[in-house]
């Protein structure tokens, strides 16, 4: 037998406390991300967008809206991030002006990779089509949330 003095716990290990603490904080941020309560709004509509009103009349082009670029700064067949506003701007055929949220639909995260056509979430690997809001590789299954842009003579305003 040896001689060893075994001292009784007197509370969780420091790895138990660590491990809890960040599962907790973990929880707030996925139930804070995970919430998707927007019952039937039509602006999620896959395909919906713009507006161009850049030649007759221009009620409400840009009211309350923030400038986001000129038209020539969307290529035609891709588009255009604009991480602040969480927005990415396309241009599916000349003329034609669409944008969509950069929130990833799986799981909440933002996304700033595009190439192409195709903007990808970093966090889990969906891959959504910039041109219509599609999915294009999941596990996201849901398409991007559209969002209102007008057009007015060459400038681009989130609505």
């Amino acid at each position: 037998m040896t001689s060893e003095s075994v001292q009784p716990m007197s509370g969780p290990s420091r790895r138990a406390v660590v491990a809890a603490a960040g599962a907790a904080g973990l929880t707030v941020a996925l139930t804070a991300c995970g919430s998707d309560d927007k019952a039937s709004d039509p602006s999620t509509e896959q395909g919906g967008g713009a507006t161009n009103e850049g030649g007759g009349s221009s009620a409400g082009a840009g009211a309350g809206g923030a400038a986001l670029a000129k038209t020539a700064d969307i290529p035609e067949g891709s588009g255009k991030i604009f991480k602040d506003e969480k927005v990415v701007v396309s241009q599916p055929a000349a003329g034609d002006y669409k944008a969509f949220s950069t929130i990833c639909t799986h799981q909440n995260c933002p996304m700033v990779d595009l190439k192409d056509d195709i903007i990808s979430c970093a966090c889990h690997g969906s891959q959504f089509s910039v041109l219509d809001g599609s999915v294009k590789k999941g596990p996201a299954v849901k398409p991007l949330e559209a969002k209102k842009v007008t057009v007015n003579g060459d400038s681009i305003t989130l609505a």
